[in-house]
């Protein structure tokens, strides 16, 4: 299989497990896909570790088309869990190749690799024509099918670290993960392949091979440079079409604003226009605008948000006559870190 075929195939399960998860959104099914029966080879397995149990799929069904390029048609079988609190919800059998009969009435084989973090049941519950061949928008065919009941033990667990904590804009940084038994909290001690995505669509994607393989310890390393360092990062176990483990992060950022007025005077009790910009574009999140009282205690007085340019606005209003010292303050915010601009004069008059 080319490594476009592979990607292609595991867009179209992740968007064909979002719809199975949420049935209302099935749009449209191929109208020329039709599915008789959906058999599991086993009904049980014990998985442990890394390791993986081969499960065989058989479907029977048929496509209803004449195009020569449909005698080449392979199908992709779709299970969501029903039960249990292992760490996968999904698992993707891709290749079932047609073994037997027509395009139109046949029968197709595949195998499911089952990992351990399946830990729970799963219910096949579509099968959809590999779109590498004979390419359409069709979503999965809904299929209800058998169910497979999966104990997983000693499953992997991820954790990850960035490096520096807080990322300065304009810097690189690196990414340092730990693969380790989840029930022992000790790694397996093996090399195990490892994959690092720096953006959205990369972490959706299949992504082949793995770039990183981690060391007897369990660690692998990637750095990065500062051109990706506001993508969301993702760290993978893959499991052919889908992972048996994924871990998604996105680096701190510290918080930087500026504040300025729009006049450093003003009639007292009348309001005047504070504005600035927060690096980053933290859209949404909170910036107070903050008076100094006495030697130290800065009280907040008004409050607004960022916009989606990254901009704010805000209003002082100097109460009295008189020189008033204000600053714009960000609280933490998602992975923003708290900040506080530097500080200006309005006068009352």
């Amino acid at each position: 299989m080319t490594n476009t075929k592979r990607a292609m195939i595991a867009t179209l399960a992740t968007v064909g497990s979002m719809l199975m998860a949420v049935p209302t959104a099935q749009a449209a099914p191929d109208p020329k896909l039709t599915v008789t029966s959906v058999v599991l080879g086993r009904t049980a397995v014990a998985v442990s570790g890394m390791n993986t149990v081969g499960v065989t799929v058989r479907v029977k069904g048929g496509y209803d088309s004449t195009d020569p390029q449909a005698a080449y048609i392979s199908l992709i079988v779709a299970l969501q869990r029903t039960a249990g609190t292992g760490q996968l919800m999904t698992m993707i059998a891709t290749d079932l190749e047609r073994v037997s009969g027509t395009v139109q009435n046949g029968e197709w084989l595949g195998t499911l690799d089952v990992p351990s973090t399946a830990d729970g049941t799963f219910k096949v519950a579509s099968v959809q024509k590999d779109p590498y061949r004979l390419p359409n928008r069709a979503d999965p065919t809904p299929f209800a099918g058998p169910s497979l009941a999966v104990t997983g033990v000693h499953q992997p667990r991820i954790t990850a670290a960035v490096i520096p904590r807080v990322v300065p804009f304009g810097s690189g940084f690196t990414v340092r993960a730990a693969v380790t038994d989840s029930a022992t909290g000790k790694p397996y001690g093996t090399k195990i392949p490892i994959e690092f995505g720096s953006t959205a669509a990369w972490c959706k994607q299949m992504g082949y091979p793995p770039q990183a393989r981690t060391n007897a310890a369990g660690i692998a390393e990637r750095s990065y440079e500062r051109s990706l360092a506001d993508g969301p990062n993702c760290i993978r176990l893959r499991n052919g079409a889908f992972d048996k483990l994924s871990l998604t992060l996105t680096p701190a950022r510290p918080g930087i604003l500026s504040a300025t007025p729009a006049a450093t005077s003003a009639r007292a009790g009348t309001t005047v226009d504070v504005n600035g910009s927060v690096l980053g574009a933290p859209v949404a999140c909170v910036v107070n605008l903050q008076r100094l009282y006495g030697a130290t205690q800065w009280r907040t007085v008004n409050t607004t948000t960022v916009r989606t340019s990254g901009r704010y606005t805000t209003k002082a209003q100097p109460p009295s006559i008189g020189t008033f010292i204000y600053r714009a303050s960000l609280p933490t915010c998602g992975r923003f870190q708290a900040g506080v601009s530097r500080s200006f004069l309005i006068r009352g008059i």
